[in-house]
């Protein structure tokens, strides 16, 4: 027995009813009656198979469902094994010519099965392998090189140009000797069959041939009844039914035929819809990409359906692309007004903007374009931005204008900004952000990106930066303004103002050099804009402005500060170089090193692309000179407030002679030290107070000033020398004044007491006295003076000729005039009076100028008559003996340098 068949290969592997399938394997039969059974999918289908070779079966498949396997059944090997399944796909109803349908079914040849039976034995006709070998495994040549070998030839078996020798390098190329020997040994066999006689034919087929006879007869009778029914010419009435199928058949089949065409033009339409779906979904799929803003994609659809269509004369094509022209028109008119619209970023517009003119240069020159405005859609969107920056500037500025005026009952919180600051850090921060948008734009637009087919207008973008820039510094002037002088200035040149509360400039001028902060962080994200220099330069010059009124405002609040120092005056004198000065220039040295550490940091270091303030002749140098000159004679005013004002209430003391009754209210014991009256547990007297003012001006004269002058050039500035001269002028002025007060308060009353005491009891110059001692007013002026001696070296040492001079001088004219009123001296009176006279006049010779000198000679001159050689011999006597008494109480007046 044979091994089983089993199926190793199927091709193809799925398909609806009916497929032609080949079946390949082994053992599938010795010939074609050895095939006894076939099932494909669970379905016989051995009525269509077509054996082929023991490794090849070709059949259709029948009606089934589902993927199932290939049973072949041999009479040989039995029923076999398959190691491949076969999907069965679609209706098991089999359309035919006459179902409607949806589509047309184009007819496949079928198999004539005849009388009923299947037919195993292939005719000549149809046998592709008439030697009876399997051509499995053949390769068969290249069909160029056998052409060329039998160029008129053929290896086809029906056709007359058959050649033998094609046909088996074709068919049997890899097939041995022997094996065509016993093809020809087959093929041999099938002719001499075909060769028999009659008789032997007739034998063979004797059932075939009766049956032929029978239907023969039977032919003959029906034509007999047919001649007796119809007559001899019975073609008519066949004639006539031959006409009348014709015309039912097309009765029949009209419709079948409509429908072809119907389907032929549906399916026609279809597929161009199908090849052309990019086309017809245009219009929609534009305004649905538009709706979500992928612009990219419907430029790119537009110039690809204009590329492919733009020129068609296909009515239907030219009716779509119309419909789509339309619709980019609308997106177009969508896109302008996106463009225009404010706020939106850089990189939106530059979007926006590339696609509208991307659709504007795809539709120019065609009759839709027509219909539209042709613009310039980039300065269009410069021209927008600009006026957005306008007109934020604008709110802004009146949104914080109206917030001041609603906060003017208000008590505000000092820790936070004034209103004017968060104005002009919000100002700064839209102009930051803002214009460098602004500038991009024009710079995309200018180097051709975003230019559409206009000529572009440098000439206005240049403006539309300078007004923006120029709006940004009148906002900010007004903002900033703090004397009414200024803003009404600008309400006339501008016509606006901001509402400035009461106080408000005051707590609003600490603040300023922050809101210069602002301005400068704006100006810095300008300068990396690259703008044109005149742009940058009306920042500049606001800027210098800005920091000039900083300035001036610093050291307006420290000449503020400077008015109240005199309640930081403690009276403590702690200059070494200079005694009686106190702490107080000190202290206004302190605050101009603080005021000249903060102006440096806000406003006078200049910055990247700033200005120097100092320069030679500029208005910074002589606003550095004016603000110094200010502070300085405002520190004189306070000197003169501690000198004059400060203590009203308090009655001066006079250190004169008790014989009047003037009480002393000098310290009974010595001084323990030169500050000890003015440490800080003891009160200090309205003199002493005169004394430290006028040691505070002469050390303001001789070198405070002039160290003042030295800070402000180690902190940069130019020597302030006007500043430091007025100032001088105005100290010894006031040095002056004070000296001329204190003069006149220590020496008038000594000097009154002059005449009081010297005529004290009815004494008279010209009767006999008793002559060894100074007449009491000698000794109570004399002890006046070192009363007022010890004040001033108590305080300061180097203000005693300052003082003493204008007091002796007073002195010595009042001798002289009380001297030249005496009528006639007596003997004793004469000595006494040129003792006291020379007494003084040796005492006070230090302190002693050229006309007290002068008044001193007159006194002694006056005395009538003059001495003479005896009487100026007791004199010199009494005098030294009167000096060696008083000696301790006159040598103070002789230190030449106390």
């Amino acid at each position: 027995m044979a091994p089983q068949p089993v199926v190793t290969g199927l091709s193809p592997k799925e398909g609806p009813p009916g497929t032609r399938v080949i079946i390949r394997g082994e053992f599938l039969g010795t010939k074609p009656t050895d095939l006894i059974g076939l099932k494909i999918c669970g379905t016989d289908c051995l009525l269509s198979a077509e054996w082929v070779s023991p490794n090849k079966i070709i059949a259709r498949t029948g009606i089934a469902k589902g993927l199932g396997d290939i049973i072949v059944t041999t009479r040989s090997g039995g029923e076999g094994t398959s190691s491949v399944q076969f999907r069965a796909v679609g209706n098991h109803e089999v359309i035919g010519p006459l179902k409607e349908s949806a589509v047309w079914i184009e007819e496949a040849p079928t198999q004539n099965f005849a009388w009923g039976r299947r037919t195993l034995v292939q005719s000549v006709l149809t046998q592709e392998d008439p030697l009876g070998l399997s051509t499995e495994g053949n390769e068969q040549k290249n069909v160029d090189n056998l052409r060329e070998l039998f160029p008129n030839g053929s290896g086809d078996l029906l056709q007359e140009n058959f050649s033998p020798a094609l046909f088996l390098l074709e068919k049997h190329s890899s097939t041995t000797f022997a094996d065509l020997k016993a093809g020809l040994k087959h093929l041999n066999r099938k002719v001499e069959s075909q060769k028999e006689g009659q008789l032997s034919f007739l034998k063979s087929n004797a059932g075939s041939v009766i049956d032929q006879l029978d239907t023969l007869m039977n032919i003959r009778d029906k034509v007999q009844e047919d001649i007796k029914q119809y007559g001899p010419e019975p073609l008519n009435v066949l004639e006539q039914e031959i006409e009348n199928s014709i015309s039912k058949s097309e009765d029949i089949f009209t419709d079948v035929l409509v429908r072809k065409e119907k389907a032929d033009s549906t399916r026609a339409v279809l597929l161009a819809l199908s090849r052309h779906k990019f086309l017809f979904c245009l219009p929609n799929t534009v305004e649905k990409k538009a709706a979500a803003g992928e612009y990219d994609i419907v430029v790119n659809d537009y110039a690809r359906a204009k590329s492919r269509f733009g020129k068609t004369e296909i009515p239907i094509f030219r009716t779509v692309m119309e419909e789509v022209d339309h619709r980019i028109l609308q997106i177009r008119k969508q896109l302008h007004d996106k463009v225009i619209k404010m706020p939106q970023s850089v990189e939106q517009q530059r979007k926006l903007i590339k696609a509208l003119i991307s659709l504007e240069v795809q539709q120019s020159g065609s009759s839709i374009n027509e219909k539209i405005r042709t613009t310039d859609p980039a300065w269009d969107a410069i021209d927008a931005r600009a006026k957005y920056l306008e007109q934020t500037f604008k709110q802004t500025f009146e949104q914080y204008a109206s917030k001041e005026g609603a906060e003017k009952s208000k008590n505000r919180d000092m820790s936070q900004p004034p209103n004017r600051v968060a104005f002009c850090e919000e100002i700064c921060e839209i102009a930051a952000s803002q214009l460098p948008d602004l500038w991009r734009l024009g710079q995309m637009y200018f180097t051709g990106e975003l230019r559409g087919p206009n000529d572009p207008r440098p000439g206005d973008f240049r403006r539309m930066i300078l007004n923006a820039i120029e709006k940004i510094c009148i906002y900010l002037k007004i903002a900033m303004c703090t004397t009414d002088a200024e803003a009404r200035a600008l309400r006339q040149s501008v016509g606006l103002i901001w509402p400035i509360t009461h106080g408000s400039n005051d707590i609003f001028k600490a603040w300023l050099p922050q809101c210069l902060r602002y301005i400068r962080i704006t100006y810095a994200t300008l300068i990396s804009l690259d703008l044109p220099s005149p742009a940058l330069d009306i920042l500049q010059k606001f800027i210098d402005e800005t920091r000039l009124h900083c300035f001036s405002n610093i050291f307006e609040r420290a000449t503020q500060k400077c008015s109240k120092l005199t309640e930081l005056e403690t009276w403590e004198m702690g200059v070494e170089d200079f005694p009686g000065a106190t702490l107080l220039p000190q202290r206004l040295e302190e605050l101009l090193i603080e005021t000249l550490d903060e102006a440096q940091q806000a406003c006078i270091n200049p910055e990247i692309r700033e200005g120097n303030l100092l320069e030679s002749e500029s208005d910074g140098q002589r606003e550095v000179s004016l603000r110094l000159q200010k502070m300085l004679l405002c520190f004189c005013d306070v000197i003169q407030e501690l000198a004059f004002n400060s203590h009203k209430e308090e009655t001066p003391t006079h250190n004169v002679s008790q014989l009047l009754g003037y009480p002393n209210n000098q310290s009974s014991g010595p001084a323990s030290g030169r500050f000890a009256s003015l440490s800080p547990s003891t009160a200090i007297t309205w003199e002493q107070r005169m004394l430290c003012c006028l040691a505070n001006c002469a050390y303001c004269n001789k070198s405070f000033f002039h160290r003042v002058g030295k800070l402000f050039e180690r902190y940069g500035y130019p020597l302030p020398s006007l500043a430091i001269e007025t100032a001088r002028y105005s100290v010894n002025k006031l040095f002056s004044n004070i000296l001329d007060a204190y003069v006149e308060h220590k020496g008038d009353p000594l000097v009154g007491t002059i005449e009081p005491s010297m005529y004290l009891g009815g004494f008279q110059w010209d009767i006999e006295m008793p002559i060894g001692n100074l007449r009491p007013y000698a000794h109570e002026c004399c002890d006046n003076l070192v009363a007022v001696y010890s004040e001033i070296f108590t305080i300061s040492p180097a203000l005693l000729r300052s003082i003493l001079e204008p007091i002796v001088l007073t002195i010595s004219e009042e001798l002289a005039r009380l001297m030249s009123c005496v009528p006639q001296f007596s003997y004793s009176g004469a000595i006494q009076a040129n003792v006291d006279i020379r007494l003084m006049r040796d005492t006070l010779r230090i302190y002693t100028n050229e006309t007290g000198r002068n008044y001193f000679l007159e006194a002694l001159e006056a005395i009538n008559p003059p001495l003479n050689g005896e009487q100026l011999k007791q004199a010199d006597e009494i005098l030294e003996r009167v000096k060696a008494r008083m000696k301790l109480q006159l040598m103070c007046f002789f230190v030449q340098e106390p």
